[in-house]
């Protein structure tokens, strides 16, 4: 049996003429920038996010560059955020000019350690980034507590985690901001690299709106320099229409992950994801924490079954962060996550019976 880690295709087929309709509009106006469908998703993800403002921009990775550009923050600054997670959290900090200041996470959930921030914090301090990593929010709401007490801006990387929520609060609606990213992979799609900024603030939803056109308002005139961060007109007509499945698809994964659970819950040697009571899961990814995970990753991967490493290298041990002066063991837990996590296929168009081949296979290979 064949079971990919993702399989778009599938998720493609049942849509794929309300998605080539939607296509062919934005080429039949030929608004390839800035058109009505910006607006009409912007305000779409602003309505699902429970936020006043959302900002269409061209990646996850540009939604947090554009934050991070919008609240001055630059050389002699520093962010606070975690060790594990996808490169751009900490890139776009460095690439201010400020300087990303780790901290470790939680082992169970795989999110910052909300107890550890506090000492983290200094004088050059600006602003904070909890990772809402493989589709579960942090604990926001001492994030924000330590934050409103040493007056530190939040951007929440919600880039793995659109839908999830917090204590009934939707994720990207609770900190000074949210970036969202729309890569082919993740739970909202689009055919491309793609993302948004959302924000409680009106005004600061306007100034973000003004930096990701090169900082101009009018036209041709600046007040601060920004950068290209428009989100193509293309993607936002095809993310309007693959909006209105994104809760199905997202129970789709929870369900599935239930049925990884039951089926894994006899295997000693595999931790299956925590999820907090107080959370709902996208599950963007399904982790499991196991025992010699590189060979159990080459017995699925012999058996058909597409896994994935996420992250295998924590963000301080990475050769371009070198001159942060970190060392192996800094951060133990984001290691050793490192070295044990591994993600299996969770996408909703999964069968029982594919379910059920990569639980039995994860045996066989314990039980050998």
């Amino acid at each position: 049996m064949n079971v990919p880690l993702l399989d778009l295709k599938a998720q493609f087929r049942p849509i794929k003429d309300e998605v080539m309709k939607a296509v062919e509009a934005v080429f039949e106006s030929q608004q390839f920038i800035n058109g009505p469908q910006v607006k009409e998703l912007e305000k779409q993800i602003a309505a699902y996010t429970t936020c006043k403002s959302a900002i269409g921009v061209s990646s996850g990775t540009d939604a947090l560059l554009c934050a991070l550009m919008a609240f001055d923050i630059g050389h002699g600054d520093e962010v606070i955020t975690t060790p594990f997670t996808f490169f751009a959290t900490a890139g776009c900090v460095w690439r201010t000019g400020a300087k990303p200041v780790f901290v470790d996470i939680d082992p169970k959930t795989y999110n910052i350690d909300v107890a550890k921030i506090e000492k983290a914090i200094t004088k050059k301090t600006k602003a904070i980034i909890p990772v809402h990593l493989f589709g579960q929010m942090a604990d926001m709401d001492p994030i924000m507590e330590i934050a409103r007490k040493h007056n530190l801006f939040v951007i929440e990387d919600a880039c793995q985690s659109i839908g999830s929520t917090y204590k009934g609060r939707q994720t990207g609606s609770i900190g000074t901001v949210g970036c969202f990213s729309f890569f082919p992979s993740k739970n909202l799609g689009t055919a491309g690299d793609g993302g948004i900024i959302t924000a409680q603030d009106p005004v600061l939803g306007e100034k973000l709106e003004i930096m990701r056109g090169h900082g101009s308002k009018p036209k041709y005139f600046h007040q601060v320099v920004g950068g290209n961060f428009r989100l193509d007109t293309i993607h936002a007509a095809i993310l309007i229409v693959k909006l209105k499945y994104l809760n199905s698809w997202s129970e789709g994964r929870r369900k599935n992950a239930a049925k990884y659970n039951s089926l894994l819950k006899d295997v000693k040697q595999v931790v299956t994801p925590f999820i907090e009571k107080h959370n709902i899961s996208i599950f963007n990814q399904y982790v499991i924490r196991v025992p010699k995970r590189d060979e159990l990753r080459k017995f699925l991967t012999h058996k058909g079954i597409g896994t994935e490493i996420y992250y295998p290298l924590s963000l301080h041990e990475q050769t371009c962060f070198k001159a942060l002066g970190h060392k192996r063991g800094d951060f133990p837990e984001s290691e050793k996550a490192a070295d044990e996590t591994a993600a299996l296929p969770i996408y909703p168009e999964l069968s029982d019976e594919q379910i059920k081949y990569v639980a039995d296979s994860i045996k066989e290979f314990y039980n050998k």
